[in-house]
């Protein structure tokens, strides 16, 4: 593509440009300009909904402008209300910074390593003194905060509102200012905070930013946003049997959008496959997807694995976990060996029968299992399976090593 043909793509697809004309002409220019992105460190995994606006920022990066990729490590010890019911748990500065060290080597996976900054806005909230913060304060209404969705609403329900939680549009809007930033991308999610973001800088006597929305992918249960805490997501990291299984899972009519916000499929073409041959094209997607973030050879026998225990079969190969216990319950199995990132989660998986051992549903979330010899433990129906038993340590490490643990 040329430049003008990209410049077109990076506008294709946004929900909203402010301002269009703005933008084009900052693009066209040709002078590099600073592009943000913020990144909420209170999970540090990426998943496809994050690759919508980083799939848009690979072309900022080919277009030769640089790629901000803000960590709140300083924010997330606010906790961004975006979308909340109520007040967000806050973070320490340790576990903010410890979840952002795992976003650099996730998204380059997408983006150009060599061309991405990693910023933690620490660096310049936690010099503000009080006073700064008095007249960071004083350059946005409470009327205009409470004019965002979520407060809108908690306050119409009579939900409480902390102070400390008015103050994150403007301190997230206040990393554009001291980034300077002339473009800042994000989900409609955070549309809110862009122009807090936007109005901040004139404030400061700074050119406000350009910014551009992109649209939420809808997770797997077709409900819901993606999101790791609702489980219904794809992550970039996982393993490819994985990916794969939970790729064609996708809603028959999400597949559309799917193709279109995190592959490079032309949507026509999508379209007319959708249309033909609806069972072709999840396998498609779900090899995309697979060779996207691992590679081709992964993708094929991520396939033929599925194709094999959707079957009936079971695999050839098959992942081993070692459990020292006699006694474990299911939900801390589950847990141990990857297959939830909470007992929270794993007991929803469980009540939710997407837990089988030996073939057979499970759907008693305080089962204890005697661990007496080998079973098989599978993830979901047709997902992964792996052996639980408990002999043989040595078999641990190999697993291990041969990335068949997801834990």
């Amino acid at each position: 593509m040329n430049r003008t043909e990209k410049i077109e793509l990076i506008k294709s697809g946004a929900v909203q440009i402010y301002s269009e004309d703005s933008l084009t002409k900052r693009l066209e220019n040709g002078r590099p300009l600073i592009i943000k992105f913020g990144a909420d460190p209170s999970r540090p995994d990426l998943h496809l909904g994050h690759s919508v606006p980083l799939r848009k920022l690979r072309l900022f990066q080919e277009l030769g402008h640089k790629i901000v990729f803000v960590i709140g490590d300083f924010t997330g010890m606010i906790g961004d209300p975006t979308g909340k019911s109520k007040t967000r748990p806050a973070l320490t500065l340790e576990k903010t910074r410890a979840s952002g060290e795992t976003y650099f080597r996730q998204v380059a996976k997408i983006l150009d390593p060599e061309k991405i900054e990693i910023a933690y806005n620490s660096k310049w909230l936690s010099k503000l003194n009080f006073a700064d913060v008095i007249s960071l304060c004083s350059k946005y209404t409470v009327a205009r905060i409470l004019e965002r969705d979520d407060f809108k609403n908690r306050l119409s329900q009579n939900q409480p509102i902390s102070m400390h939680e008015l103050l994150y549009p403007l301190v997230q809007g206040y990393d554009s200012v001291a980034l300077k930033a002339d473009v800042e991308v994000g989900g409609t999610d955070q549309t809110f905070n862009l122009f807090v973001g936007r109005a901040l800088q004139s404030d400061y006597d700074q050119t406000p930013q350009e910014i551009i929305t992109y649209p939420l992918l809808i997770g797997l249960d077709g409900k819901e946003k993606m999101s790791k805490s609702l489980d219904n997501y794809i992550g970039i990291d996982e393993p490819a049997d994985l990916m794969f299984e939970k790729a064609m899972k996708v809603p028959d009519d999400l597949l559309l959008d799917y193709f279109v916000l995190t592959t490079d499929i032309v949507k026509a073409d999508a379209e007319n496959l959708i249309y033909s041959n609806i069972r072709k094209a999840h396998f498609l997607y779900a090899e995309l997807i697979t060779e996207m973030y691992h590679d081709k050879s992964s993708a094929k026998a991520a396939k033929e694995r599925y194709i094999k225990v959707a079957g009936g079969g079971t695999p050839a190969e098959i992942a081993e976990f070692i459990v020292n216990e006699a006694e474990i319950m299911l939900f801390d199995l589950l847990r141990q060996v990857g297959f939830a990132s909470s007992n929270g989660e794993a007991r929803r998986q469980i009540s939710g029968k997407g837990i089988k051992i030996n073939g057979e549903t499970v759907t008693d979330v305080m089962l204890k299992i005697i661990v007496d010899e080998s079973f098989i433990l599978q993830f979901g129906k047709n997902k992964i399976d792996i052996k639980i038993i408990r002999e043989n340590p040595e078999k641990v490490k190999m697993a291990a090593e041969q990335k068949l643990l997801y834990a």
